[in-house]
């Protein structure tokens, strides 16, 4: 989780496109590892990273239709990285699961983000932002369209992982209904509405820390929760483990947008951070303190790098 440690540090990676949609784009950035301070804890998350691209790569090849199939898998992988689909895979083995059981579910994560991201940022002039510029190299409804085929793709894998010899038809179900819930109109959809309005804002009435933390919660924090109960429920956890899985991939997602997405340069968030990071921690006291390490680090790297 290389990449997904990289987005915590604060390097957010945007895609970057050229102005014409005729002609191949360039291949897309992958999941890369960076330096961390985390030891063997590096090498364990860039090795996740590394199955989830290859996941994805195999899952969305490059075929005709052209314009159908490009634009999906570059927007796939060309969109800034999530710690939510490599939680997903380390929570499937913190449970005692192995990490290819939640691959499909941990791909699924990060295709619902990587829709949410080109839906967020489409070329269109009324939508200025705070935020670095967004070179596209396809049109609005191109970007438009290819985000909406992305969702229903990722259900379309988590369905093709139902396997009878292993009788997890119930668990992937129950995936399917976490990440529609976790993208939906109270989930992704409500965040990104209140960080628009939170740009937006002239005053700090609609940027208060509340409003803030909430919109965090919603958002990233929402994601996070959601992969980190998916790989549970896909490893055999039991109800107690899923939930305070769920709970730290909730904290995690919303310190990461506290100090990196909406929440970042507002005065109080560092100190806001830290809270959480302790609760944060605190759900993981029911596993193995060796068994936790790799996965405690998430939170660690979240504030060592703040």
């Amino acid at each position: 989780m290389a990449g997904a440690l990289a987005h915590l540090h604060g390097r957010r990676t945007f895609l970057s496109f050229s102005k014409s949609y005729p002609g191949r784009p360039s291949s897309p950035a992958s999941f890369r590892p960076v330096t961390v301070a985390m030891g063997q804890s590096q090498s364990y998350w860039a090795s996740i990273d590394a199955k989830i691209e290859d996941h994805l790569k195999k899952s969305i090849p490059i075929r005709p239709p052209l314009e159908v199939f490009e634009p999906m898998q570059y927007l796939t992988l060309a969109a800034p990285r999530t710690a939510a689909s490599a939680l997903c895979v380390a929570a499937c083995e913190l449970v005692g699961g192995h990490r290819d059981d939640a691959l499909a579910a941990a791909s699924a994560v990060h295709l619902m983000h990587a829709a949410a991201f080109a839906h967020e940022h489409l070329p269109l002039t009324d939508r200025a932002r705070p935020k670095p510029v967004v070179h596209h190299q396809y049109s609005p409804n191109i970007e438009l369209l290819t985000g909406d085929g992305i969702l229903p793709f990722g259900l379309e894998l988590l369905v093709k992982s139902v396997d009878p010899a292993r009788y997890n038809s119930d668990r992937v179900l129950r995936v399917i209904v976490e990440i529609t819930r976790a993208v939906g109109s109270q989930g992704t959809v409500d965040g990104q509405y209140r960080e628009f309005l939170c740009t937006q804002s002239n005053g700090d009435e609609l940027c208060d820390a509340g409003w803030v933390e909430y919109t965090c919660e919603k958002k990233e924090g929402g994601l996070h929760a959601c992969g980190a109960a998916c790989g549970a429920i896909l490893g055999g956890g039991n109800e107690e483990e899923i939930e305070r899985l769920r709970k730290y991939g909730l904290y995690v997602g919303t310190i990461q947008g506290m100090l990196h997405g909406v929440g970042r340069n507002k005065e109080g968030m560092k100190e806001a951070a830290d809270k959480l990071r302790a609760l944060a921690l605190k759900e993981l006291d029911i596993f193995s303190s060796r068994k936790t390490e790799p996965i405690a680090s998430l939170v660690q790297a979240t504030l060592v790098n703040a």
